[in-house]
């Protein structure tokens, strides 16, 4: 049997809420240690702020007192299918540059995260290095 992203993706995810605080959202991922947290709004997910986020649209802007999850959250939402193969997905993270992915199942209910790390373990060498070169070249 073929590794799925559901094989090897973090399945206890904690959602933030978009009214939240930056420190709310910044003490969720020091308590979780992750790097991004989904931001989810009447049991549908919204967005994502990573820890890049909170850097460029609160800090810089001066604005990390006030500004909410809603603010500096990328609205754009990228993810994977729980069913996917690591190969796949790799390549879908190196066209969009990014380094982890929300997963969802076939319904598009969020069961878990997956990291750039999570899969590189399990694609082959070529994808995953092809992968981490097309992420690294965006400097994110």
């Amino acid at each position: 049997m073929q590794v799925q992203v559901k094989d090897i993706m973090t399945p206890d995810v904690d959602l933030i809420d978009p009214k939240a605080s930056m420190q709310a959202v910044a003490q969720k991922m020091r308590d979780d240690g992750v790097g991004a947290v989904p931001v989810a709004e009447n049991d549908r997910l919204v967005g994502m702020v990573t820890d890049r986020d909170i850097v460029l649209r609160a800090v810089a802007e001066g604005d990390i007192g006030g500004a909410t999850a809603r603010q500096v959250m990328s609205p754009k939402i990228l993810y994977c299918f729980d069913d996917q193969s690591p190969d796949e997905v790799l390549r879908n993270m190196s066209e969009n540059q990014v380094r982890r992915l929300p997963v969802l199942n076939r319904a598009k209910r969020l069961v878990g995260m997956v990291s750039l790390g999570d899969l590189a373990v399990h694609a082959s060498a070529e994808v995953a290095g092809e992968a981490l070169r097309g992420i690294s070249r965006s400097g994110v």
